[in-house]
């Protein structure tokens, strides 16, 4: 059996890879971390997310204080091999984010006119 390590790219972001996190559930994406070979070998021995964390430089293991942790339901890597998928089943009360909310990813980004003008004539020919 090969080493699942070995099948990760993490030296195209030095030794860094982008892990995102979603609701095995409902699809919804949650939270994006990066991993390292050590924090990806946590992940595969304990079953849960367990990321790298670039401003403590230690490994972290998500909700491992508020309760929220992220048992891994399936991973997938990229045609690439430097990005994870982790599909997952939050423990706890669901709230993923520090913020207090189900998802990281909660604030909405201006998008350029062409982009809307776009959308809105795509709405309209539906209509």
């Amino acid at each position: 059996m090969s080493n699942p390590i070995a099948t990760i790219d993490f030296e195209k972001m030095d030794g860094l890879a982008p892990g995102i996190v979603q609701d095995a559930r409902t699809g919804q994406v949650l939270m994006l971390g990066f991993l390292n070979q050590a924090s990806y070998a946590k992940t595969l021995e304990t079953g849960f997310v367990t990321f790298w964390s670039r401003t403590r430089q230690k490994l972290w293991m998500k909700g491992e204080t508020s309760g929220n942790r992220l048992r891994v339901i399936s991973a997938h890597t990229d045609c690439d091999h430097d990005t994870l998928l982790f599909r997952v089943e939050v423990e706890g009360d669901g709230l993923v984010c520090h913020e207090g909310t189900v998802s990281c990813f909660t604030r909405p980004l201006p998008q350029s006119a062409a982009h809307q003008h776009s959308a809105t004539q795509k709405e309209d020919s539906r209509g």
